[in-house]
């Protein structure tokens, strides 16, 4: 991407349920994080998010994406670690930021922020971009797995053979893509 100050934007469908369905569509902000925004657009481009599922959602907090369903594609990308961005804005409601184990460790995991977690600001956790509409649809992800959480290892594992047996409620992309 030549040009850093331009915002993109990205359309996710999300099943909330089996029934529901919402759209929420992000822009992407390049001069925020541009590593961390350019590997994103990456992945959209890659189809990485379709059928990803929502897998901790903390109520009051954040919901968290960004294993694949396909154990594959997850290994594809996962390995390809990114250098941190510095943070520029805040982990404000509706701000998506990389997730991460570590510095220059961020790959493929993302979370958007159900409130303000300006506390995210000091531990590096830089935000690429802000839903700027249906903020109402990511409120409603699935945060009912409060006592038997998914495991990471399992999900990057099995993928969604091991969500859909286990955590069948888990709200999902269906599809993420540029608008």
């Amino acid at each position: 991407m030549t040009e850093t100050t331009k915002t993109i934007k990205v359309k996710m469908v999300i099943a909330l349920d089996e029934k529901t369905r919402g759209d929420v569509v992000l822009e992407v902000h390049p001069e925020w994080a541009p590593i961390g925004a350019a590997r994103f657009l990456d992945l959209v481009k890659d189809n990485f998010f379709t059928e990803c599922r929502f897998h901790r959602v903390i109520s009051g907090f954040m919901c968290q994406f960004g294993i694949a369903g396909d154990p594959k594609h997850y290994a594809k990308w996962a390995r390809i670690k990114l250098k941190d961005d510095p943070v520029k804005e805040s982990n404000k409601r509706g701000y998506m930021s990389f997730a991460t184990s570590g510095p220059n460790a961020r790959s493929t995991q993302l979370f958007i922020n159900f409130v303000d977690n300006s506390s995210l600001d000091q531990q590096g956790f830089a935000p690429i971009a802000r839903v700027c509409e249906g903020m109402d649809v990511v409120d409603k992800v699935y945060a009912g797995y409060t006592e038997r959480k998914p495991n990471q290892i399992n999900v990057k594992q099995f993928g969604n053979d091991y969500l859909n047996k286990n955590f069948p409620k888990l709200s999902y992309i269906v599809k993420a893509e540029l608008v």
